[in-house]
């Protein structure tokens, strides 16, 4: 009698657990349980939005929710690995959700390794079964946020965008400031040092000022900071002052288009707070833009073109020819002195406008776009992401450019650097030529950038209804540390740091010859 009962309790708690296991299973995030009949093998890989089929992941990324763009009344995903048991997660609709937890913990155990993720869907014929597809996640972290400006695609409703931050983590998006907190005016540049945001520049243009925040104090700014970049010291920011023209024209993809009519560097110098610039940096003839530091902090990369018209207020007729180059200049950190600038690459040698440089953290990388005229290449179609090797260059003088094979048929545009230099985040208009979205690619030590995927959402429908542009990403390493309520109060008030500033307009008049190394003086036409 004792031996039967203990018997039924063994078969009790055996029941039980199963009952347990297969509850688990149908959530997902748990060893697979064969609970699915033999299927028909399809023969190929399913169709899945986003398309994250054979992507490489950082460990520490979102999970990568995707929909099935397959017929069927249930779907059932199976994830397998070489080193654990397969896990099935089950889904009632096409949207197959990977449980966040169970998602860390894959890619913390898989690091360097692949996953790989078989669909299977149940139709009127029974269950199908899909070729499966892999992802490889990869040994180096991508920086935990981005930060990047939502703004509606027409760029003329200010009134309503701001600059968001997202835990590249998790799905969490939070805003840094926004436009009601300017009073309605746009907020458009922000600029970190080193990918960290205990120093930070946002540029307003509800009134000729800028928002700095440094030794954790936000400071208000009267001048006006235009595309900038931040020198490794902290000490200097080098910015574009320019004056550009939103224009439409009668075109069969892109009618608008954006014009630099005339534009110079300038640096701020956070400690005496005075605005500079050096001769070789505001050109009477030429248009200056898109600074970025090199990692040493000894050169100051930039855009340049030739400035073939007078007038300031006119469309000139010939600006579909306007081709930037790449020019580079040395700068003495401890003189706080520059040189000479020199060209890197011309744009009839590029075979277009090169712009917007970005050097990778360990100074091996320059990443730039070649777009077919302009400075604008969120505009241009023809926009595409290419590398130097600063290393080989240093070798062979030399500046040999490679476009990246991750290019599309549409526009690539604005790029940063993790601050490992094995991720790069940039913009594109890939999926329908309209909507600006960010892209996450992993770069390998020898520059070859691996197939991107779009930054990942929690629903993986949300990009087919959503009309924000996503644009200027940022990736740091950690939050932004002031808080919107500060931001926008500072921006607000009265209370401003006023700079000396010589500088008027945007060239030099003519009878004005500066001297190297002394910031021009006189004033401007």
């Amino acid at each position: 009698m004792r031996n039967r009962r203990v018997r039924h309790l063994v078969l009790a708690a055996i029941a039980t657990l199963v009952l347990v296991a297969i509850g688990v299973a149908c959530l997902g995030g748990s060893p697979f349980v064969p609970s699915v009949a033999p299927a028909m093998v399809v023969g190929r890989l399913p169709h899945i939005e986003p398309n994250y089929v054979g992507v490489v992941i950082p460990p520490n990324i979102a999970p990568l929710n995707f929909r099935v763009r397959e017929q069927g009344k249930r779907y059932r995903v199976r994830v397998l690995s070489d080193r654990e048991p397969p896990t099935e997660v089950s889904s009632g609709t096409s949207k197959i959700a990977m449980p966040e937890r169970r998602w860390r913990q894959w890619l913390q155990a898989h690091r360097g390794a692949e996953l790989r993720f078989e669909v299977l869907t149940l139709t009127d014929a029974g269950w199908q079964r899909y070729d499966a597809f892999s992802m490889t996640v990869a040994q180096e972290d991508i920086d935990s946020h981005l930060v990047y400006r939502r703004i509606r695609p027409v760029h003329s409703a200010w009134r309503d965008m701001g600059i968001y931050q997202r835990d590249l983590r998790t799905f969490k998006e939070s805003a840094v400031l926004t436009s009601d907190y300017v009073q309605g005016g746009c907020v458009n540049c922000h600029t970190f040092r080193d990918n960290r945001t205990d120093t930070m520049l946002i540029s307003t243009r509800a009134e000729t000022s800028a928002l700095i925040f440094q030794d954790g104090q936000v400071e208000k700014v009267g001048a006006k900071f235009g595309y900038a970049s931040w020198h490794p010291s902290g000490k200097i920011l080098v910015y574009t002052d320019m004056l550009v023209s939103l224009f439409l024209h009668p075109a069969t993809q892109e009618v608008r288009d954006v014009i630099d009519l005339d534009s110079y560097l300038a640096y701020y110098d956070t400690q005496s707070r005075r605005v500079g610039t050096a001769p070789d940096l505001a050109k009477k003839d030429r248009l200056e833009t898109y600074p970025t530091w090199s990692p040493d902090g000894r050169w100051l990369y930039f855009s340049s073109a030739p400035l073939t018209w007078t007038s300031r207020s006119v469309i000139p007729e010939q600006y579909n020819a306007i081709r930037y180059d790449l020019m580079r200049i040395p700068y003495d950190p401890n003189q706080g002195t520059w040189g000479q600038a020199e060209t890197v690459l011309t744009g009839d040698d590029a075979g277009g406008s090169v712009l917007l440089p970005r050097i990778s953290p360990d100074g091996r990388w320059l990443m730039m776009t070649i777009c077919d005229y302009g400075c604008f290449p969120a505009y241009r179609r023809r926009s595409d992401l290419y590398v130097i090797d600063l290393h080989a260059a240093e070798r062979t003088g030399r500046y040999a450019f490679r476009r990246l094979r991750i290019n599309s048929n549409q526009s690539e545009s604005w790029h940063s650097w993790s601050s490992n230099s094995r991720w790069i985040a940039f913009s594109s208009k890939r999926d329908n030529g309209l909507f600006t979205r960010t892209y996450l690619a992993y770069v390998d030590t020898n520059g070859v950038v691996q197939q991107p995927f779009v930054l990942p959402q929690k629903d993986p429908t949300d990009y087919e209804s959503c009309l924000w542009t996503y644009s200027v990403p940022e990736l740091v390493v950690e939050p932004v540390r002031a808080t919107k309520e500060t931001l926008g109060r500072v921006a607000r008030g009265s209370r401003k740091t006023s700079v000396t500033t010589p500088i008027t307009t945007a060239t030099p008049k003519a009878d004005t010859t500066p001297q190297a190394g002394i910031p021009y003086q006189a004033g401007r036409e």
